[in-house]
């Protein structure tokens, strides 16, 4: 028998006032997942660097203290350098295997991430991963919610991460 997880949704007031350091557990969550389990540096963007349009986006759903939806973007040639560090194999069965590796690693940022904030992540539920390939699409952010972006930088390319979120407030 484990120990009993409380799986309330509602956080008290001072889980909601800490927030502020969210953004870099992001970052530290995600420079972590890539360290170990792809073998690539992250590091930040330079300040000011223009967002690139993404030709793949990895999305999770969370559900709990926190809700909302996490995703990773990336060109192409990102993609493929992830499934190649994360499989360990060559540019053409990296092709192949490119949606369940950055599937997997956003599942693996977004789990280190929770772990990082407390009661508000733990008690929060993540939802498959979903890949999404392609030019022509939208993400709409939730409406009066709030959001952390994360841009970094790896030997092949930028990721773009980013949190929409809401947080439940105990009654």
């Amino acid at each position: 028998m484990g120990i009993p997880i409380d799986r309330t949704s509602a956080l008290s007031d001072t889980e909601l006032a800490n927030t502020s350091n969210w953004e870099e557990n992001m970052f530290l969550g995600a420079q972590e997942v890539f360290e170990m389990m792809i073998g690539v540096p992250l590091r930040h963007c330079p300040a000011g660097s223009a967002l690139e349009a993404g030709e793949y986006t990895a999305v999770i759903g969370l559900a709990g203290p926190i809700t909302g939806v996490f995703a990773i973007r990336c060109n192409e040639k990102t993609a493929i350098g992830i499934a190649r560090g994360m499989l360990g194999v060559g540019e053409d069965e990296a092709r192949h295997e490119v949606w369940d590796a950055l599937g997997e690693v956003c599942n693996m940022v977004i789990g280190n991430f929770k772990a990082k904030t407390g009661g508000a992540g733990a008690n929060s539920m993540l939802s498959v991963p979903t890949v999404i390939q392609g030019h022509d699409y939208r993400v709409r952010p939730l409406i009066n919610g709030s959001f952390l972006e994360c841009r970094m930088e790896t030997p092949d390319g930028v990721l773009h991460c980013r949190l929409d979120y809401r947080l439940s407030q105990a009654v």
